[in-house]
């Protein structure tokens, strides 16, 4: 399964927590740190992180991902949008190769 997630707080932060401001790269770092420390082949963006890896893995990365994020507000936005494929591994750059691969024959 390729996982791709975006996890962000909101809210006051608990007493003894990172004060709020407008940016959230220290609660997102919190989490990318979580998900490159669990070993599963992942690659972040500006917009998500995407980890590959079986259902129960990928999930609990996500939890603990989360959970640190939460640390940060009093509230946490997950959004999760997942490519469930049984059988294949190494899509995480598979079907990007597919992809260009394809856009190279149109040229």
């Amino acid at each position: 399964m390729l996982l791709a997630f975006s996890v962000a707080p909101s809210g006051v932060p608990s007493e003894g927590s990172t004060p709020n401001d407008a940016s959230v790269h220290d609660a997102v770092a919190a989490a990318v740190k979580i998900v490159r420390e669990s070993g599963l082949p992942n690659q972040t963006d500006s917009m998500f992180t995407t980890i590959e890896g079986e259902w129960d893995e990928v999930f609990d990365v996500v939890k603990r991902a989360t959970e640190a994020v939460g640390r940060y507000g009093s509230r946490v936005s997950l959004v999760i949008k997942a490519d469930i494929r049984p059988g294949y591994s190494g899509e995480l750059t598979a079907k990007v190769d597919r992809l260009e691969s394809a856009l190279a024959q149109d040229s």
